[in-house]
């Protein structure tokens, strides 16, 4: 609840934080996907991380896109995304520094039980996305520059479509409202399995298309690199990111579970082959 009230007060906070540049000394300012926000994963795997450091997390949940930013600003500490190329980019740039591969999951593409465009079943996302532009379905679409935008993004040009078409919508929301949004208009989008598993019991959705290598989805943290700005909290934040990739934060985020189901995978110091990591069912 700690982390969550945290997450709540920094989320409405930020614009004065970004102004003042103040926090305190023992504050640690994460900035990380809604993803990993919205399936509980922050909530179960930080207090205990603060039961034993001398630091409180100050969780930032936006965008991949927007978490970078706040990265290369120098307003946060460190930043937990899934994005790769951007990622790549950032620390290219010498934005971040310290980059660790810590877990992954995939995505899946869901729409409504009745499947009016026809894509249920099917294990070519990308084909799947050009049926949805061809039948003008709705897609709700995150549109918020995330780790799961560029993705989708990523899919609508592998099929060769602009999608403008008629059901076409772009939220600008998180994952969570985006998947309620879908729910109530009966439309398809694309989600992390982690907030799916996290959210599907409140929603009149299914999976419809899975198992794609090209829907694999690793996450990565990354340190702000220190040599760029005043203030930040390296020692902390770096005691974040080690622990997150250590035995006990890898062991912590492989046992977390709901209704029996992983929502991440554990992967630091490992090279992932993507046809394992993508699953046929959940």
């Amino acid at each position: 609840m700690l982390t969550r009230r945290l997450s709540l007060f920094a989320t409405l906070a930020l614009s004065f934080l970004l102004v003042s540049g103040a926090q305190a000394a023992d504050t640690v300012r994460l900035a990380t996907t809604t993803s990993t926000y919205n399936s509980g994963l922050l909530d179960y795997l930080l207090p205990k991380f603060e039961e034993d450091h001398p630091y409180q997390i100050q969780v930032i949940p936006v965008g991949t896109g927007k978490a970078l930013r706040l990265g290369r600003d120098g307003d946060v500490d460190l930043v937990l995304t899934h994005a790769p190329a951007a990622e790549k980019a950032f620390v290219d740039a010498d934005y971040g520094v310290e980059p660790h591969g810590v877990m992954y999951n995939d995505f899946v593409i869901v729409g409504p039980s009745g499947d009016p465009a026809g894509i249920d079943g099917g294990d070519d996302a990308t084909s799947a996305f050009a049926t949805l532009a061809g039948q003008g379905a709705t897609f709700i679409s995150r549109g918020d520059d995330s780790g799961t935008d560029k993705k989708e993004k990523h899919l609508w040009e592998e099929a060769g479509v602009t999608p403008d078409f008629e059901g076409f919508r772009a939220a600008g929301q998180g994952m969570g409202e985006v998947l309620k949004m879908a729910s109530e208009l009966q439309g398809y989008t694309l989600t992390d399995r982690g907030t799916w598993l996290a959210m599907k019991d409140k929603l009149d959705l299914k999976i419809m298309v899975e198992g794609d290598t090209g829907l694999f989805n690793p996450y990565q943290v990354i340190l702000v690199n220190p040599e760029r700005y005043d203030g930040l909290n390296t020692q902390g934040a770096r005691a974040l990111a080690e622990w997150l990739i250590s035995d006990e934060g890898q062991d912590l985020i492989d046992a977390f579970r709901l209704n029996d189901k992983a929502l991440f995978h554990a992967s630091a110091g490992e090279k992932v082959d993507p046809t394992s990591a993508v699953h046929e069912s959940d």
